[in-house]
């Protein structure tokens, strides 16, 4: 019922919207003498506030079409090099361009597309051959397809870096994990190196993510532990409804993720939005657009499998699997002292609010066996969550640094 109340609810505020987007509109239009007046830009620019905030959002597109090599602009491609039911392998092709490491981004599965990583694609793009997980989401995976829990987002790390191809001499490839994948990266890292794997990466950078959220726990923390597991899934599971091609799988849905976020700081978007409307009342669309654009990308949400979200919230929240060396895969113990070879970059930002300070530092002492040489850790001063892998201080201040841990280690 939850799922489907949400739906009556996105196609009345999706009528709504276009309704309002409809008289800001008429109310803007220059041949309307109504717009010269001031009480008209005013209520053109509520409406279109309302418009944008209501409007329904698909999956974004990446759109990078060009990046800078060695100082001049090359045109940049998207190809899928492997496709799974619940995920593909994406590779942006830089025309013309050869060789450099092969850097696998791997996207959170949190309720947003991989496209949330625009920024960090974008500026990893001159140095690096970059790959992306696409994860797709899960209302649209039909339920002949299977399940996807943890073991299997696991699997889908091993089989993308596999595809991508083993080290050499030549050149290897790296791995980034973004917020949630840290723990299953990690894990996949001490899989493969238990195994020899060749096609193990050579570096893993780790940001922002919660390997061990007994340290500094933040508001998420709080809520994932506060509650029992039991709690969860009766309360924030949902059956997807019958129109899409996965009707009757069981899901975390996306727009309870959003709501969460949203709340957890609702004063600053509601700031957000209040500044987005004087702006258009101002008649500084640019300043408008770019709110928007956030906001586009930020509230395009996608579900995830039951069993993936349930099963992250006990062993990564609840129980702390991987820090107290509990954690399995496929029955088999994850063993960190494995990682012997894969060079641990940890960083975190100083005023992140999802994963607080020292949950993602905690990597590098779960591997003793790893030379201390082949461990860095960056804390980003004034950085919050967000910022460590978007924006002037993710381009500026950390992207350099994981740049050279890929040369150095490359």
């Amino acid at each position: 019922m939850l799922y489907d109340a949400y739906e009556m609810q996105r196609s009345m505020l999706a009528g709504a919207s276009a309704m309002a987007n409809f008289g800001a509109g008429l109310l803007s239009n220059p041949a309307n003498p109504f717009s010269y007046y001031g009480g008209g830009s005013v209520l053109a620019s509520a409406l279109e506030v309302f418009a944008h905030a209501s409007a329904p959002r698909g999956k974004p597109v990446f759109g990078l079409t060009t990046t800078t090599v060695d100082g001049r602009e090359v045109a940049v491609r998207e190809e899928v090099v492997l496709q799974k039911p619940f995920g593909q392998l994406k590779r942006f092709v830089r025309d013309g361009v050869e060789g450099g490491p092969r850097l696998l981004i791997v996207a959170p599965m949190s309720g947003h597309y991989a496209t949330l990583l625009r920024g960090t694609v974008e500026r990893m793009l001159p140095t690096a051959d970059v790959y992306i997980t696409d994860w797709r989401d899960a209302k649209l995976v039909p339920l002949a397809d299977g399940r996807f829990d943890l073991d299997d987002y696991i699997d889908y790390i091993v089989a993308f870096l596999e595809v991508m191809g083993p080290n050499t001499d030549a050149g290897g490839t790296h791995m980034l994990a973004v917020c949630q994948p840290s723990v299953p990266c990690y894990a996949a890292a001490a899989i493969m190196s238990a195994d020899k794997n060749p096609c193990r990466p050579k570096t893993l950078t780790l940001m922002g993510g919660p390997i061990d959220t007994r340290e500094a726990p933040t508001a998420v923390n709080t809520l994932a532990t506060e509650r029992p597991h039991a709690w969860f899934q009766q309360n924030v599971i949902a059956t997807v409804p019958a129109m899409y091609p996965g009707g009757g799988r069981k899901v975390y849905p996306g727009f309870l993720q959003l709501a969460g976020f949203m709340s957890m700081n609702l004063g600053n978007h509601m700031t957000s939005h209040w500044e987005m409307f004087k702006h258009l009342v101002q008649g500084d669309g640019e300043s408008a657009d770019a709110t928007k654009d956030f906001y586009d990308e930020y509230r395009a949400v996608c579900d995830m499998t039951a069993e993936f979200y349930l099963q992250t919230v006990d062993l990564v929240f609840q129980t702390h699997a991987l820090p107290n060396g509990t954690m399995t895969h496929r029955g088999r113990p994850v063993d960190p002292a494995a990682i012997t070879d894969i060079a641990l970059l940890a960083i975190e930002g100083e005023r992140d609010d999802i994963s607080g300070v020292g949950q993602t530092k905690a990597a590098l002492t779960l591997a003793p066996k790893l030379p201390a040489a082949k461990k860095k850790y960056l804390l980003a001063e004034g950085a919050g969550h967000y910022g460590i892998f978007n924006g002037s201080k993710w381009r500026t201040k950390i992207a350099p640094v994981v740049e050279d841990w890929i040369r150095v280690n490359g």
